[in-house]
């Protein structure tokens, strides 16, 4: 079995080097930026309203423990069940004790990443419930096999024609079916699902604690049917998803339709609030918030790695990394892509902390992921403290430790920084080039080094 920095090498290089996946993403890379910057104008000043929520954040932050309790108590007052999942495993067993008390045969399923952190759909297909996706990118890739490419469009590295061809073959649609036609297709299909579906499953955008609510932001509006049609709606949410009050959403709402999509507002933003109440006419009998801890609270207790629990999962560090727009999301082989992928992974109970440390090299460490986050967290800083906690914890390759010793010792030693050129172009050609050089051409050694041509008085 390949290593996971092996298989990361081996990925990326795969779609660094095919031009057709480059050109799919930076066409698509285009039109978010256009669309990010018209969205950026309706802020009077943005620099304010994005040190000001993570001045929220932050505060959120130092406050958990008593917005959870917060939170859980109205919740409750609304006839809401909280349930404290501390794993994937808590949180899948959960799940699987109401979908059994539910006599549930199938489920629909919007939008959410942290069902991808818990390995929710190949667990429930283990135990024969039928998961069915409802937003567009997720149905295409679950259709397709495999898992989302990015965090907000998991179906950005396909085309309209591979997505006919797809369904074509699995659905018997038009070859020539145009996107039109193919999302028509889908609606039909999935309005059929949401009618019988026993129970929905959601995730969740944002927890407000002061009126126990859980928020949805979407632009297709299966997130609501998956949430009122089913007789049972279970949303499973990270704990640092919290924000103090509902009205901290008219900053954090326009932000993140901003960073994520380049819009004001994103088409349905959905409050929560419990099941169905006396009175109204929809939703669930029964909803379960689930709240996932999973290497979160470990991540609150670190004074360095606390930032990165600002994230409101925009996905704009993904669409600003320069390395992330050549190898895609597939190549981290994470629920979380890109730089905060890169950051969060490693310490978040899905596997070990040295099968995600690589992560944390797949950055040039240019500052553009910090510079796009809408709640300012230092991602490049975070990047950083994970090289730092690899090195603590002796787990980068022996090849390299290997390498930089030597490097080490040539630099510190006059006689080896001196030595003939022609022993140094040697060393270049039998281990330099192997290490760095396949696609550069390195640069030889001069016949002199600095310091000797100094003391010839040629400098």
């Amino acid at each position: 079995m390949k290593k996971p920095l092996a298989t990361f090498l081996e990925k990326s290089e795969e779609k660094a080097f095919s031009k057709e996946h480059r050109k799919r993403i930076n066409t698509n890379m285009v039109k978010y930026h256009e669309k990010v910057a018209s969205g950026k104008k309706q802020f009077k000043d943005l620099k304010a309203a994005r040190e000001t929520a993570k001045n929220i954040k932050a505060f959120t932050m130092q406050k958990l423990p008593e917005l959870l309790e917060e939170f859980e108590k109205n919740f409750k007052a609304r006839g809401g069940k909280v349930i404290w999942a501390e794993n994937i495993e808590q949180a899948q067993n959960a799940i699987l004790k109401i979908l059994r008390q539910k006599a549930a045969k199938a489920v629909v399923k919007s939008k959410s990443m942290i069902t991808e952190e818990i390995a929710l759909n190949p667990f429930l297909k283990e135990q024969k419930i039928e998961v069915i996706e409802t937003d567009l990118g997720e149905f295409i890739v679950q259709t397709k096999g495999e898992a989302p490419y990015h965090i907000v469009t998991p179906a950005m590295h396909l085309s309209k024609e591979d997505v006919a061809d797809l369904f074509n073959k699995k659905y018997g649609t038009a070859k020539d079916a145009s996107p039109e036609q193919l999302t028509a297709f889908v609606r039909r299909h999935l309005r059929k699902r949401f009618a019988s579906a026993d129970v929905g499953i959601s995730g969740g955008n944002f927890l407000l604690a002061d009126t126990g609510s859980v928020v949805l932001v979407e632009n297709e509006g299966n997130a609501r049917l998956t949430t009122t049609m089913p007789r049972t709606h279970i949303a499973v949410v990270g704990i640092e998803k919290m924000i103090p009050s509902i009205e901290d959403l008219d900053l954090f709402l326009p932000l993140l339709a901003t960073y994520g999509t380049g819009q004001n507002l994103t088409a349905y933003n959905t409050i929560l609030s419990g099941p169905r109440q006396a009175g109204e006419p929809d939703g669930p009998e029964d909803m379960y918030v689930i709240l996932l801890d999973n290497g979160r609270s470990e991540i609150l207790a670190d004074e360095h790695m606390r930032e990165s629990l600002y994230c409101i999962r925009c996905g704009s560090c993904l669409n600003n990394c320069p390395v992330y727009k050549n190898i895609g999301g597939h190549s981290y082989d994470s629920p979380y892509s890109g730089p905060i992928g890169a950051v969060v992974s490693p310490h978040l109970h899905i596997n070990s902390f040295e099968d995600y440390a690589h992560l944390s090299h797949a950055s040039p460490l240019c500052g553009s992921c910090t510079e796009n986050c809408p709640v300012n967290i230092n991602i490049h800083q975070l990047l950083l403290y994970n090289r730092s906690y690899e090195e603590a914890e002796n787990l980068r390759p022996s090849s390299e430790k290997w390498m930089w010793q030597i490097w080490k010792k040539a630099m510190l030693n006059r006689k080896l920084m001196n030595a003939p050129a022609f022993s140094k172009n040697v060393f270049r050609k039998l281990y330099l080039e192997k290490q760095w050089g396949e696609r550069r051409v390195l640069p030889k050694f001069p016949r002199n080094s600095f310091n000797q041509l100094w003391e010839k008085g040629k400098i």
